[in-house]
């Protein structure tokens, strides 16, 4: 009997959905390729030769309805979902299958199926919109509208987009490559792919791949940072259903993901940007006790990746064994930071004779807040 493939459902139907669009895909250009070739066979050879060669780079035979294809796709609005699951060749099929075997059957794990629709939801859609915005308008103000203009298509922004969450959950995990010859954390990796990208899109002429892999980085860290609500409850210890919005913890910090010795250049800048975006209202600023919480959650996910890539548990999600003891860890630091404020409220107030430095709510509460207020800045970055 065949061993069974242990994917959560959502990653199945995903790997389905790429394996079946990229075959239509393959199928409708190779139609299209065809009937482009020469009928007469005199000097055939070399335009058969010069059409075989640029069968899979030239946009003259992009499915529209598939891919996202500026100017024409956009009488077809679910390629800005579609398209992301559409690859040309076998070997980039191949990198987009196994980083979704991969990558999705550990975040839908650690998430939840609809945690993680939501999430792969977001950075694909979003991405390809602001890359088809980016193309037209490059190929309006360029040249003006090309007869082929540049397709968008494949898996680039949500396998950044999948860096940056593991990131986030396990940014100390270290994976050993060549037999353990190189030896590379988590943490540097969306940071070393994005820059692989920004790089080799220019030399190599694949300048989507650039747009795709920054606004896959940018949109899920933008997304996680300050918009996905997390459960931090935990049935062992009783809580009353708390949530977390975001992860205001130091090390998903935007500075955290660029090397130590960069970090005194870049927070200023990065506190500044921050600044500016919460006086225009797009951000909201954490407080203390959600600087606390994110730090708390993040010290707890140290063990995560082993643990739940190994088990088996597909279907609880966020309720297995390694979330509980997460939640666990980030209720009590909630729980403590209440108690201690409000154990500074309560505290008793004379109502004659002087009063007596660290008796007043004021100062206990001041105290109370100081032992925050360093960390704040760094993490709002």
């Amino acid at each position: 009997m065949p061993p069974r493939i242990n994917l959560p459902p959502l990653t199945r139907a995903l790997l389905l959905t790429l394996l079946l669009l990229s075959a239509l895909n393959a199928a409708l250009r190779t139609r299209k390729w065809t009937a482009s070739l020469p009928t007469t066979p005199s000097p055939a050879t070399t335009g058969l030769a010069a059409k075989a060669a640029n069968y899979l780079s030239s946009p003259s035979y992009a499915i529209p309805y598939l891919t996202l294809v500026p100017t024409t796709s956009i009488r077809y609005p679910w390629t800005f979902l579609t398209a992301a699951l559409v690859e040309n060749n076998v070997v980039s099929l191949a990198i987009s299958g196994s980083v979704l075997w991969f990558g999705g059957r550990y975040l839908e794990r650690a998430w939840g199926s609809m945690e993680f629709g939501k999430f792969v939801l977001f950075v694909t859609v979003i991405p390809n919109i602001l890359s088809f915005c980016v193309y037209g308008v490059w190929h309006g103000v360029g040249s003006g509208t090309p007869e082929f203009p540049t397709p968008i298509q494949g898996l680039l922004a949500l396998s950044a987009a999948f860096l940056v969450a593991l990131k986030q959950l396990v940014p100390e995990h270290t994976v050993s490559l060549f037999r353990g010859a190189i030896r590379v954390r988590i943490k540097h990796f969306p940071a070393l792919f994005t820059l692989a990208n920004m790089i080799s899109g220019p030399l190599l002429g694949t300048d989507t791949a650039l747009w795709l892999s920054l606004l896959g980085f940018l949109t899920s860290w933008i997304y996680l940072r300050f918009f996905r609500v997390s459960d931090i409850t935990s049935t062992a210890t009783g809580g009353e259903g708390a949530t977390m919005k975001g992860d205001a913890s130091d090390t998903f910090a935007f500075v955290a993901f660029f090397p130590d010795a960069l970090h005194p250049f870049l927070r200023p800048v990065c506190d500044g940007v921050y600044d500016i975006l919460v006086q225009m209202r797009v951000c909201t600023p954490f407080s203390e006790g959600d600087v606390e919480a994110g730090n708390e959650s993040a010290a707890s996910r140290s063990e995560g990746l082993p643990s739940i890539m190994n088990g088996a548990g597909s279907g609880g999600g966020s309720r297995g064994v390694e979330a509980e003891r997460r939640r666990a860890v980030a209720l009590r630091a909630l729980d403590q930071r209440l108690n201690n404020a409000a154990a500074a409220r309560s505290a008793p107030v004379p109502s004659t004779g002087p009063a007596i430095s660290g008796d007043t709510p004021d100062i206990a509460a001041g105290a109370v807040g100081g032992e925050l207020a360093p960390q704040s800045k760094e993490a709002q970055a």
